[in-house]
């Protein structure tokens, strides 16, 4: 996705963090984070070419190289990434304990509307039918969650969740069953297990996670 077409809402956001006592908030220009001659970039090799990396060449490369920078300039003693994007979240713990940073990574609970859709921006893109529709993602990821107590074939299981998503007009990149601390994807059943995916509704691509086992 490309930078100038994320959909952000700055007031909105600084209302919201006032709103919660926010004392200081840092909001840098591109220029500022990336000066003329800017050549380095920060890699988590492997994790970073897999499920979002693969359909996303790059991205992660640009998402640790900007948070490097961030905690540089920041010094914080703590940050927080949403479990949302778990593959993101795996590869900034993985990236701030190879690099010896001395900062605590909390993991934000991923926060749902109330018919189960994962909060997010990108659900801006979203037409009033599209909408209704993708909560077939939260659904998919229950219904794995309860289908893999009495099943051990996780490809069919995973068929059987494709099926569910493209009923509904979904169409998915990736269903994927995984170690949630080593990011390899499980073959067979095995705790614990997490299941990620990500699926394009109309122009918006979601993605969404759940442990299951």
């Amino acid at each position: 996705e490309d930078y100038e077409e994320y959909p952000r809402d700055l007031e909105r956001d600084k209302k919201l963090l006032e709103e919660r006592g926010c004392d200081i908030l840092f909001y840098p220009s591109v220029e500022e984070m990336y000066p003329p001659g800017f050549r380095t970039e920060v890699h988590v090799k492997e994790w970073s070419e897999v499920y979002c990396g693969a359909s996303r060449p790059g991205h992660f490369k640009g998402v640790t190289t900007v948070v490097m920078k961030l905690f540089h300039i920041v010094k914080p003693h703590l940050a927080v990434f949403g479990e949302k994007d778990f593959q993101q979240l795996r590869i900034i713990e993985r990236m701030v304990e190879d690099m010896d940073m001395d900062i605590k990574i909390i993991p934000g609970k991923i926060i749902r509307e109330k018919d189960g859709l994962a909060m997010s921006s990108r659900n801006t893109y979203l037409s009033p039918d599209e909408r209704k529709r993708a909560t077939v993602l939260y659904r998919a990821l229950v219904y794995a969650r309860e289908r893999i107590k009495e099943m051990e074939n996780l490809d069919e299981l995973k068929k059987e969740m494709r099926e569910m998503i493209e009923r509904e007009g979904g169409e998915v990149d990736y269903i994927v069953f995984i170690d949630p601390v080593t990011l390899e994807e499980r073959k067979e059943k095995k705790s614990p297990m997490r299941c990620l995916l990500a699926v394009r509704m109309g122009k918006a691509r979601l993605i969404d996670n759940m442990e299951i086992l």
